[in-house]
């Protein structure tokens, strides 16, 4: 059997697979408020079938200034625990470990939807004021976000916490907090972003204070079975900025405080971030950090093939691999890779006379 397709146990979950569905936004929710609609079903559930051995929804915000737009996931209240229930039954009633990615957007809040030009939205068009861990907007034509006070940090702590929760109750099975791409743990990481002269800013351990504190918070809410996940952008690609050296101890720190598993993606915190992606582009940080640090972790990022992802668990690099666009173009990618890795792979009963007329 391939790597790839092996099984990995993390606390008390065993994964079929090491194919996992990454979170990808789909501002769908049809409620405004958060709540999960048919597209969420039909969308997480059509990847489960297609052979994901792991189905993460999409970043789902703890409060509702958190989300990047009014169309975002939710899970601040019982009502979003409800919504959840068919997109939770079509992910694990089809072979798949269901995740949720915890989020809040910080500075990057409040915007339309992408397909519509993803402008800034204010009180008056729909959205609302966002915070940040200091008054610098992420570019020159954005609001300048509210500086967080003691007390907002605490509370979005809290947040987290309570999400968390629900999300058990929900029925997912693994939990991811989002630190990445230029949202709120993110800027709180990056020098550029945080400002800060209280003990949430300046030195690695205070930058690091606010995404630990809420780690923490997280773990002590969970069961201890449960598998705790935290996405990183392991540098930001600017000068004088969060780089993979502090990333990887931040890895370390993270290990100590209960998080089972380091998502290695990059970039998102700055609009002029210097940056030139190529196939494999983020698997560098993964090695990196699974080596030093010593933790497990995914790789992500422009990883389309299977010959590519099984040989970046051979040398080492990652213990699982992180699929997102190709995924939106493939729902059934892992079907086939396994077939190409291993000679056969088992289709939904509903679908094996489509194998069965391939061998022909």
């Amino acid at each position: 059997m391939s790597k790839l397709f092996s099984p990995i146990t993390i606390r008390g979950e065993e994964i079929p697979n090491r194919v996992w569905v990454a979170p990808m936004c789909q501002y769908s929710s049809d409620t405004e408020e958060g709540h999960c609609s048919a597209w969420h079903t039909v969308h997480y559930g059509t990847r489960a079938v297609g052979g994901a051995g792991l189905v993460m929804v999409e970043a789902t915000s703890v409060r509702p200034d958190g989300r990047i737009t009014p169309w975002d996931l939710g899970i601040w209240d019982d009502s979003h625990v409800a919504s959840m229930g068919p997109v939770v039954d079509a992910i694990e009633g089809n072979g798949s470990v269901p995740a949720i990615q915890l989020a809040h957007a910080g500075r990057k809040a409040s915007h339309d939807k992408p397909w519509e030009g993803s402008n800034q939205l204010n009180s008056g068009t729909g959205g609302w004021d966002s915070i940040a861990p200091s008054p610098i907007a992420f570019q020159e034509d954005w609001n300048i976000p509210r500086e967080m006070t003691l007390e907002d940090i605490g509370q979005v702590v809290s947040d987290f916490a309570n999400s968390a929760k629900l999300a058990v109750n929900a029925g997912m099975k693994v939990i991811e907090l989002h630190m990445a791409h230029g949202y709120l743990g993110c800027e709180f990481l990056s020098p550029l972003s945080n400002q800060r002269t209280d003990e949430y800013g300046g030195s690695l351990e205070n930058r690091t204070r606010f995404p630990r504190e809420v780690a923490r918070a997280v773990r002590n809410a969970i069961p201890d079975s449960m598998p705790l996940l935290v996405r990183v952008s392991a540098t930001e690609y600017m000068d004088s900025g969060w780089d993979v050296d502090e990333c990887v101890e931040f890895s370390r720190w993270l290990k100590g405080d209960g998080v089972d598993l380091i998502d290695c993606s990059s970039g998102g915190n700055s609009s002029t971030q210097k940056l030139t992606p190529y196939p494999g582009y983020q698997v560098q940080f993964s090695a990196r950090i699974r080596s030093e640090a010593e933790v497990t972790t995914g790789a992500v990022g422009l990883i389309t093939e299977a010959a590519q992802a099984e040989k970046i668990l051979d040398d080492g690099d990652a213990d699982v691999i992180l699929l997102a666009r190709e995924l939106l173009r493939n729902p059934y990618w892992p079907i086939h890779a396994q077939t190409e890795l291993d000679g056969e792979a088992e289709w939904p009963d509903q679908y094996k006379r489509v194998a069965e007329l391939r061998k022909r």
